[in-house]
């Protein structure tokens, strides 16, 4: 009898550990998640003003102007942790990248304090992005190994949503390299 009430104290300790792993990755995915768009709103923040004073001296650039406004409002608005999103996001980093690139061709610019702070603060936002981003696909990896390797698929369901959170991955046009020579 003793070893029976053993055996069963054991599952279900064991049990409970494994649950406890499924719902502490699932927090940490989610933070993760919430992470990157931390980082996003100082990008959606910073993108303005990049924008007032780069417009001060590329008055004829305002197709990219227009374009890098749209691309912040759609990512901005589309749903946290959607391929939507990601694909926004990956879409407005491109335009950003050619907003740089354009700026390397206006001297006054370039020298400019206030544009190359800007600048700067970019660039560091940016490897923020990429950092959080990276934090994220590892989360979501530890999650969905964490539900899908038995016994971890017995408390699948505890994960709910977050079961379903997908990989930041890149689209085909992020990958291409930018053509600096249309800019010059």
């Amino acid at each position: 009898m003793n070893l029976f009430i053993l055996i069963a104290v054991i599952v279900v300790v064991v049990m409970y550990s494994y649950y406890a792993t499924v719902i502490r990755n699932k927090n940490t995915a989610l933070e993760a998640l919430s992470g990157i768009d931390v980082q996003l709103r100082k990008r959606y923040d910073l993108i303005p003003n990049v924008l007032t004073i780069a417009k001060k001296f590329m008055e004829h650039e305002t197709e990219l102007f227009e374009k890098i406004t749209q691309l912040r409002m759609q990512a901005s608005n589309a749903m946290l942790g959607s391929k939507e999103k990601f694909q926004a996001e990956a879409q407005l980093d491109v335009q950003l990248k050619n907003l740089m690139l354009n700026v390397e061709n206006y001297p006054a610019l370039k020298s400019d304090a206030t544009m190359t702070q800007a600048m700067k603060t970019y660039n560091e936002v940016e490897e923020n992005i990429a950092a959080a981003r990276r934090f994220y696909n590892s989360s979501v990896k530890i999650l969905k190994n964490s539900i899908e390797i038995f016994p971890g698929t017995l408390f699948a369901s505890f994960a709910g949503e977050a079961a379903n959170l997908s990989y930041f991955e890149t689209d085909v046009q992020s990958k291409q390299p930018i053509d600096a020579s249309k800019f010059l």
